[in-house]
């Protein structure tokens, strides 16, 4: 195997995509908390997120690659193709998780060095094994997802304002129908991997639109608060509540059995494309207010 071959091995076990959502988000918060905007802290928070972020990725896949080896769509991964041994994967993300706990904690502060350390160990320790034992794991799992912009709160101010809570609370809700989405989407490949999802207890597939469209309204209920709150202005208030709609439409084509297969991909699209169109605008009217 050539050396290009071998980092892009590496490269891929640190799910890029997923962790790049990780990183903006916490620049989300800690632009949207820090008025002095720190060059050198922003630079800890970029690079220590990625290394944190990537880490985690590494040892969830380092944990669960025989069950990535009976899937369809994860059974080509680095570790279960035989590419990256199990022992070297382990070192790797255990080296990228330290690495970015302690850069969050060099250059900002040890708030956010925990919160990096909580995340890592919430992703790694709780979500990644419940997975194979409730279907609780959705909602244990959408905390690390969302605990990201605390990090680049804590960075930028040293604690935790009601804003910064919010935003936690907007990336918590909005995991929950982005991932009810892909779980229906892949509920064959969950079962065979031996995963316990709701979309594998649910035949016809009711509870997961119900629930899904259930944070999707919460979601949407919470996005608001900005505005209501007098954090952001009514422009702000006004995009929030467009892409509110254009993401519940999904959700509500979801609860229509008929139509459940296609919704979810919509869904799990619509989720994609929402987050970015409503947070780049919120950050925009915090500095603009």
């Amino acid at each position: 195997m050539s050396l290009r071959a071998r980092l892009e091995d590496f490269y891929e076990l640190t799910k890029p995509r997923l962790s790049f959502l990780s990183v903006i988000t916490a620049v989300v918060g800690y632009l949207a908390a820090d008025p002095s905007r720190n060059f050198s802290v922003l630079i800890s928070l970029l690079i220590g997120t990625s290394l944190a972020a990537g880490g985690a990725a590494v040892l969830n896949q380092w944990l669960e690659r025989e069950a990535d080896a009976k899937m369809v769509r994860t059974q080509s991964r680095p570790i279960p193709a035989g590419r990256v041994s199990p022992l070297h994967a382990f070192i790797y993300g255990l080296c990228l998780s330290v690495l970015g706990c302690y850069l969050l904690y060099a250059g900002a502060n040890l708030l956010a060095g925990t919160l990096t350390a909580a995340t890592i160990a919430s992703y790694v320790l709780l979500y990644t094994p419940l997975k194979r034992l409730t279907t609780w794991n959705t909602l244990v799992g959408s905390i690390p997802g969302a605990l990201p912009p605390l990090i680049g709160w804590a960075a930028a101010e040293g604690r935790i304002s009601t804003l910064g809570w919010i935003l936690f609370a907007i990336l918590f809700l909005w995991q929950m129908p982005h991932f009810f989405a892909i779980a229906w989407t892949h509920r064959k490949d969950y079962a065979q991997g031996g995963f316990v999802m709701l979309s594998n207890a649910d035949a016809n597939g009711r509870k997961v639109a119900v629930q899904a469209f259930v944070f999707c309204l919460a979601l949407v209920i919470s996005t608001l608060l900005p505005a209501i709150l007098g954090y952001a202005s009514w422009v702000y208030g006004v995009i929030a509540g467009v892409a509110g709609i254009y993401i519940l439409k999904p959700s509500i084509a979801f609860l229509n059995e008929s139509k459940r297969d296609a919704a979810a991909r919509k869904l799990f699209f619509a989720s994609i494309f929402y987050l970015p169109a409503l947070l780049f605008p919120l950050v925009l009217d915090l500095w603009l207010i």
